[in-house]
């Protein structure tokens, strides 16, 4: 088995609020990030199988790329995500951006493929969803 992982950009908005708390709670939990505001993200996607000895690869990466523009890029690159139907009602903090592009994906792959999705929403800031 071996893993391969394909990297792709957006930049995007989003708010961080909870409708299920009162404003200063939300305020005081996301504090600036309760406020409209933007990001450079990006996201690996990360697949696990056997290599292909008739190709040498596990998947053809630009057929994973186009998976991915497809699926997500186009659906969330420069717009609010507080907006995109993938993530409407849900709070867009990089957990949940994973795990919903996770459920975008692996539809369209190969059982047990998809290994892990992970959102980069900082340098320092990072969320993984492995489907568990």
């Amino acid at each position: 088995m071996i893993e391969i992982t394909r990297r792709a950009y957006f930049s995007a908005s989003h708010r961080l609020h909870s409708p299920q708390l009162p404003d200063d709670q939300n305020c005081e939990l996301y504090g600036c990030c309760n406020a409209l505001h933007g990001h450079n993200y990006w996201v690996d996607v990360t697949l696990r199988g056997e290599v292909d000895p008739r190709t040498g690869m596990v998947m053809n990466l630009d057929h994973l790329n186009a998976l991915i523009q497809r699926e997500i890029i186009s659906q969330v690159d420069h717009r609010n995500l507080n907006d995109v139907p993938m993530l409407k009602g849900r709070i867009t903090t990089a957990e949940t951006l994973a795990v919903q592009f996770w459920n975008a994906l692996a539809p369209h792959l190969a059982e047990g493929l998809l290994c892990e999705v992970r959102v980069y929403e900082t340098p320092e800031n990072s969320a993984a969803y492995r489907g568990e």
